[in-house]
């Protein structure tokens, strides 16, 4: 297996080069060159565990690879990195649980050490950096660069933290975050770590991020990655989840070998939907994959009319890992579609007139697999009311979103087919949100966690109790203009925290 840039298909890199590099030289994203021989084998799925899916998946995308090398065989050498890495770290065994609400599934991807679904993919990410490290030779210090929008920060963070021969520095946007999601990074105390705050809201800092990659000079033994869902080794880890769902179907007798499932995933970045948009180039029997997008719905409008315009108002919303107005991933969309050079040119016309516009036989290939929708606010906060009143289920805002638009996109459609609603975040992370839905009274965000526990007897998460109380160790803030030099400082520094 080889992957090759989005933008330019004479820039090849292994599998083990592709996770470490994060992003190709010339700003394009690393793809598969092609899904031949990535076949999952449908026919055992069901009989499989968790782990041996997911072993399944990442010796099928990273297939020949030497980080995978085990006397066993690669599979053997994809479960032994699984195993490292999922191995104690989730509240039980299934990692993402399916739970009945009315007539859809809603997969629960928020029980990990950092209550979100980016864990899933975060506490295997470190594992598969280090293995690329000891398979090529790579004695340069790693230095891990990422951008959030309030979760993969956090997850990155207990990932990385500890780990041997790499750092990791996590921007995310001032005041654009949660009180939990902030207090979940900064009290952070790995020595290899540095959390900062950015003037301004999560595209500024993932913009200045990409700018890091392009211009940096680093200093001799340091090289710089990312823990993003622009590192295929971040993505390929949530590929697994879309097969474990549908093996929990097959297993509950809601469907049988064959019958197609479809998707609802709440969406900023487009790095969650593309994971499932692989599994069904690997044979999963996908039937929609709706992007579901809160106000900042510039993925709803480019599925509806096929142009990318970020020169768009932005808002501040309640579900705040959402705000996005530059979803990434979709350039790995745009290169499946349309191949390397009519995607370097949208990208480069993105980057200069801040939009582009799609042929209509692109938009036509694309609406064929995707559909998408949006929410307001407003009925965000009416659909965590309406869902606990009516089923007893409690969601986050996030999750919201995705049930808001899987109602209308299901009434508008007619569609009968099994589906499954992507729950990406705990309630917990968004307590004072999901107490205004409930109409209930608190005093900050810390007291609406207890007495959101308080008024449904839902469990607090154990990472998530008592996180007030946890000490502040990160207090840095840079505006977007000086995130390169303040990487160009830390980088020069070798030791960051006694």
């Amino acid at each position: 297996m080889f992957y090759l840039s989005t933008r330019n298909n004479k820039i090849s890199k292994t599998p083990s080069e592709a996770v470490l590099e994060g992003i190709a030289r010339d700003g394009g994203l690393y793809m598969p060159k092609s899904f031949d021989g990535c076949a999952f084998p449908m026919e055992k799925l069901e009989e499989m565990t968790n782990k041996e899916i997911s072993a399944e998946v990442i010796s099928l995308l990273f297939s020949g690879d030497k980080m995978l090398a085990n006397e066993n065989g690669e599979l053997a050498g994809a479960y032994a990195l699984v195993s490292r890495a999922y191995d104690g770290k989730f509240e039980n065994e299934d990692y993402a649980p399916l739970a009945k609400v009315g007539d859809a599934y809603v997969m629960e991807l928020y029980h990990g050490p950092t209550c979100a679904f980016k864990d899933v993919a975060l506490q295997l990410l470190p594992q598969l950096v280090s293995a690329a490290k000891e398979s090529t030779g790579e004695k340069d210090e790693i230095v891990i660069l990422t951008a959030t929008s309030g979760d993969t920060g956090s997850a990155a963070l207990s990932g990385f933290s500890g780990v041997d021969g790499i750092k990791i520095i996590v921007f995310y946007p001032r005041n654009g975050i949660s009180a939990v999601q902030e207090r979940q990074m900064v009290s952070v105390d790995g020595k290899n770590t540095c959390v900062c705050s950015v003037g301004g809201n999560f595209d500024d800092a993932q913009s200045g991020v990409k700018n890091i990659f392009a211009s940096l000079k680093l200093p001799e033994g340091v090289k710089l990655s990312s823990a993003n869902s622009i590192n295929i080794g971040r993505l390929a880890p949530q590929v697994a989840y879309y097969f474990k769902s549908y093996r929990d179907l097959l297993k509950n007798g809601e469907i049988k070998m064959g019958d197609k499932v479809n998707f609802i995933v709440p969406t900023g970045n487009f790095g969650d939907i593309l994971a499932g948009y692989f599994a069904k180039k690997m044979g999963l029997p996908v039937g929609k994959l709706v992007c579901a997008s809160n106000a900042n719905k510039v993925l709803t409008d480019f599925f509806e009319n096929g142009v990318y315009n970020k020169n768009r108002s932005f808002f501040v919303t309640n579900s705040p890992s959402m705000d996005i107005l530059i979803s990434s991933n979709l350039e790995r969309l745009l290169y499946l579609t349309c191949g390397d050079e009519k995607c370097a040119y949208y990208m480069a016309q993105l980057k200069e007139k801040g939009e582009y516009k799609l042929e209509k036989d692109e938009l036509d290939k694309i609406k064929s697999e995707f559909d998408a929708g949006f929410t307001s606010e407003d009925e965000t906060i009416k659909t965590i009311r309406d869902v606990y009143e009516k089923h007893g289920y409690l969601m986050d805002t996030h999750t919201a979103v995705a049930w808001s638009v899987y109602e209308k996109w299901q009434k508008e459609t007619g569609n009968t087919d099994k589906t499954v609603v992507l729950s990406t975040a705990s309630p917990y992370k968004f307590s004072n949100s999901v107490m205004n839905a409930l109409g209930k009274e608190y005093d900050g965000e810390f007291d609406a966690l207890k007495k959101l526990n308080a008024y449904t007897g839902a469990k607090i998460p154990s990472s998530l109790d008592g996180i007030e109380n946890k000490i502040v160790f990160h207090k840095v803030t840079v505006e977007k203009d000086e995130m390169l030099s303040f990487v160009d400082k830390m980088v020069n520094t070798k030791v960051w925290h006694e």
